[in-house]
């Protein structure tokens, strides 16, 4: 990288947000580098809900205009990334208590009808006592609705949009912080830091995008030394995982007496997700945890519906993020806006600074669009908006259909476990066939780990796919980690020093 070249667009954050402007600016024709300072989505964006969805409970706050964009974008990821993003059902049992019956079923009727949905089914109606959702319900819950939205891998979709960055001609930089950033010559020239070798390197760019999410603040201040008339609200979400305890693919929303809505949604077959927490924070983004309170507060709302009682022992894991909410002064943290601003400072000479306040990931994509758009002018030759219709690495499925995917694999994978077969499905998707190689049986795929976990896994997540450590790769790459004992973990944390020593 040399200091004399001149790159088009320097963006700062490695989460959705950033990761997807990354995409679409070098699909578009710019040149492109990406500047993370830990690992691709390490804060936010892989501790969310895990969920594709138009935010029902917005529309309580007048967020139309979101929602409506929000359950637009729902299907058309869903038909990009059809391996690690499906359609769930979701069921709600009514209290009445909370929020009338009336109320609920308009809400329903605007979440079918805001967006034009084509492929996903509507709400209806559940007696409790008489369906199987209503097994587990306790029995004053007499009346259910449900509705469709989709789950996601968060952490592999921000994977997925840096990949195909990459793919497309952008530099993708992990663990190397942005270190300052000014304007010179009518460029930014950008200074970072690579927090493995400590090497300080420069960059010129014609435009920096600041999609660096809690820390945005502090890219356009102590970074750029600029001023902001805009700021964000951080906002923690803590959620639990739980063993799960009903059966059946259908996932579960409750309303708590102080409004919030909570969600039981399956994962990793055999548990649950439980979250989340909307609380003000004022800490550091990178200290946020799940407090004991919340995972109280969680395990009531579970227990308040359920028959079967949730005890602290059944916490298998708990994690918390922050989210970077645009700041519009609400008093209420679950009534602050989930929509996203931007911020231009430039023109007249000036290279472009691009702040991204806010945002879901949902509408990450169309973001994106918009945040080109507002740059548009600083680059008269970049090509048109292309990502609606394109699909993301490995989602190339045949007719978007997973269960006839599925099919083919083990075909074509005769000597590989349904369990082994699946995982690799979901997580890559067509680019099975990279990782799984010339491999002919298990022994081929090198030493065991844990549960549907080999070698060979591994080493493609290491030379393809940005894996620096083995919380890389049993948090975010993969979810091995909730299936592996401590004795499993410290092997492949051998295994992983072992490998990167070789590797200089």
């Amino acid at each position: 990288m040399s200091e004399s070249e001149i790159v088009d667009l320097f963006v700062v954050g490695g989460g959705i947000n950033g990761a997807g402007i990354a995409r679409d600016a070098a699909g578009r024709g710019l040149s492109v580098i990406l500047c993370e300072k830990d690992d691709l989505a390490q804060g936010t964006s892989s501790r969310s809900g895990k969920l594709v969805h138009g935010g029902l409970r917005y529309l309580e706050y007048y967020e139309f205009r979101l929602v409506r964009e929000a359950l637009i974008e729902r299907e058309v990821l869903l038909n990009s990334a059809p391996h690690i993003i499906w359609p769930m059902r979701f069921v709600l049992p009514h209290s009445p208590d909370d929020r009338p019956a009336w109320l609920v079923r308009l809400g329903l009727f605007l979440y079918d009808h805001l967006g034009g949905r084509k492929k996903l089914p509507g709400t209806r109606v559940l007696d409790l006592r008489t369906a199987p959702e209503g097994a587990v319900i306790e029995p004053q819950f007499r009346k259910g609705f449900e509705y469709s939205d989709c789950w996601v891998d968060d952490a592999r979709l921000v994977l997925l949009n840096a990949l195909d960055a990459a793919a497309k001609g952008a530099r993708v930089l992990t663990r190397t912080a942005c270190t300052s950033a000014r304007r010179e010559g009518g460029v930014w020239v950008v200074e970072m830091r690579d927090s493995r070798t400590n090497l300080v390197t420069t960059v010129r760019a014609r435009a920096l995008v600041n999609a660096a999410g809690p820390w945005v603040n502090d890219i356009v201040g102590r970074v750029a030394g600029l001023n902001s008339t805009r700021h964000v609200r951080l906002v923690k979400g803590s959620h639990i995982v739980v063993p799960k305890f009903w059966e059946g693919r259908n996932a579960y929303l409750v309303q708590n007496p102080d409004k919030r809505v909570i969600f039981i949604n399956p994962y990793e077959e055999n548990l649950a997700l439980v979250g989340t927490t909307d609380i003000p924070y004022t800490g550091r983004p990178e200290d946020v945890a799940a407090e004991e309170n919340e995972i109280a507060y969680l395990m009531a709302s579970v227990n308040r519906y359920f028959k079967r009682k949730l005890t602290r022992a059944d916490v298998v894991y708990s994690f918390s993020g922050v989210r970077p909410l645009y700041d519009d002064n609400a008093d209420n943290p679950s009534a602050v806006t989930r929509d996203y601003i931007f911020e231009l400072d430039g023109g007249d000479g000036k290279p472009p600074l691009l702040s991204v306040f806010g945002g879901k990931i949902t509408t990450f994509r169309k973001l994106s669009e918009h945040a080109l758009e507002k740059i548009a002018p600083f680059f008269p030759k970049m090509g048109r908006a292309w990502t609606a219709t394109a699909t993301m690495p490995g989602g190339d499925l045949p007719e978007a259909d997973f269960e006839r995917f599925m099919g083919k694999l083990r075909e074509t994978y005769p000597w590989m476990p349904l369990s082994l077969t699946k995982h690799y499905a979901r997580l890559y998707g067509t680019r099975i066939r990279e990782l799984v190689g010339d491999a002919r049986c298990l022994a081929d795929l090198g030493t065991r780990f844990g549960p549907d976990f080999y070698e060979r896994e591994a080493r493609f997540l290491i030379d393809r796919e940005w894996a620096s450590t083995a919380e890389d790769i049993l948090q975010r790459r993969t979810k091995h980690g909730l299936h592996m004992s401590a004795a499993e973990k410290a092997a492949l944390d051998d295994w992983c020093a072992q490998t990167f020593a070789k590797a200089g």
